[in-house]
């Protein structure tokens, strides 16, 4: 996508646009309010949903409100973070307002400081950064469609953590499913992704993640992230779940296309 996709939508005259990009413009609802000028009919989030959900703090701070629990947290400049330990390791740095966990570093116990990359000209993420402890435990993730919840997923890897090359390299992870966990557990992953949906607005599909500590009290669940516009990709877990809830990939793509509109 470029500066000049404004021209190729007008040009295409299509139906609906099936947005299927991340990160920055595409997720953050600068697409979406140009998509909206124009009076083309898109599918997932809208305009205020898709920038509130791609900034984690304010998302954190909104869910936290509807009584969704995620880590302790707070925002500082890169170079802040970059200075010394903004928090007792472990602790987790990862830009503020990215997806596809790019830019994302875990302070670890006995880390000297935090890595140098983040103080660096060559970071292009973004200058504020999100430093919250880091939940030792299980990596969980669930999609929602529409209102529906659909299963959750243990994703596991060989890699130090979940990050961009596990996501979409393949066998870079491994996927759980449904995931080994108790049924209170899963219950409440399932209720909290539905939660997070419909507190920040959410339309179509969106796939939450969570860190699960089976050792923590009362064996907590906590809210990392929403992904408003999840991967569909081959190694991707949104299209995954929805073929073990019995939803094809192409039934997927079609009722995900039959829900776009405008003003949503």
């Amino acid at each position: 996508m470029g500066r000049d996709l404004a021209q190729q939508l007008a040009a295409m005259k299509p139906d609906a646009a099936f947005n299927a990009l991340h990160g920055q413009w595409g997720e953050d609802g600068c697409v979406q309010g140009l998509l909206e000028v124009m009076g083309v009919p898109y599918t997932h989030s809208g305009v205020l949903t898709s920038s509130l959900a791609m900034d984690k703090q304010r998302t954190k701070l909104v869910l936290r409100a509807s009584g969704v629990p995620s880590p302790e947290g707070r925002v500082m400049s890169r170079h802040e973070a970059a200075g010394g330990h903004a928090m007792e390791p472990p602790y987790v740095i990862k830009p503020n307002a990215q997806g596809s966990s790019v830019g994302v570093h875990i302070i670890r116990k006995g880390d000297n400081r935090p890595p140098a990359e983040l103080a660096s000209d060559k970071w292009t993420l973004g200058d504020e950064v999100l430093v919250e402890k880091f939940i030792q435990g299980r990596e969980l993730t669930v999609a929602v469609m529409g209102d529906r919840p659909l299963c959750v997923t243990e994703i596991t890897t060989d890699l130090a953590f979940y990050d961009y090359e596990a996501k979409y390299a393949p066998g870079g992870s491994r996927h759980v499913l449904p995931a080994k966990i108790p049924p209170v557990i899963e219950e409440r992953c399932l209720d909290l992704a539905l939660l997070a949906h419909r507190a920040l607005g959410c339309r179509g599909v969106t796939r939450s993640d969570f860190r699960y500590d089976p050792q923590a009290p009362a064996e907590q669940v906590f809210f990392l992230e929403i992904n408003t516009q999840p991967g569909m990709t081959a190694t991707s877990l949104t299209p995954e779940q929805a073929a073990h809830c019995g939803v094809s990939f192409p039934d997927l793509c079609e009722w995900i296309i039959e829900d776009a509109s405008c003003l949503r």
